[in-house]
């Protein structure tokens, strides 16, 4: 984003990326599945996290699978879902500028602590 502008599509997918991200629950939601020692989650292990309704936590879920962030998979009854790693990637270095980089890098190859 810093190297150069976005072009129509790109904004427009970021755009739906931070849509989904700008609310709270589906930001939590997206915590509760990326920080799960397994990568992935059932929906019914994440009924007790939130005071939602089932059918609210999944509008959420829908709204961050519209968005390429988590991907869902049937297994009987129940739906896991786990984190799009290409799709955080994509969006962490859509943010990253060259101030950050040349700050973090020295301290980084010189393993000095911060």
């Amino acid at each position: 984003m810093t190297r150069e502008p976005l072009a129509i599509s790109q904004a427009e997918d970021l755009a739906k990326v931070f849509k989904a991200l700008g609310d709270p629950v589906r930001l939590r939601l997206l915590s509760v599945i990326a920080s799960h020692p397994t990568r992935e989650v059932c929906v019914c292990d994440m009924s007790g996290d939130f005071d939602l309704s089932s059918p609210t936590i999944s509008y959420h879920l829908k709204v961050l699978r519209g968005a390429g962030l988590i991907a869902a998979e049937r297994r009987g009854t129940w739906i896991y879902y786990s984190v799009v790693s290409q799709a955080l990637n994509g969006l962490s270095q859509s943010l990253e500028t060259p101030a950050a980089l040349s700050m973090t890098a020295p301290a980084e190859m010189n393993g000095e602590d911060r």
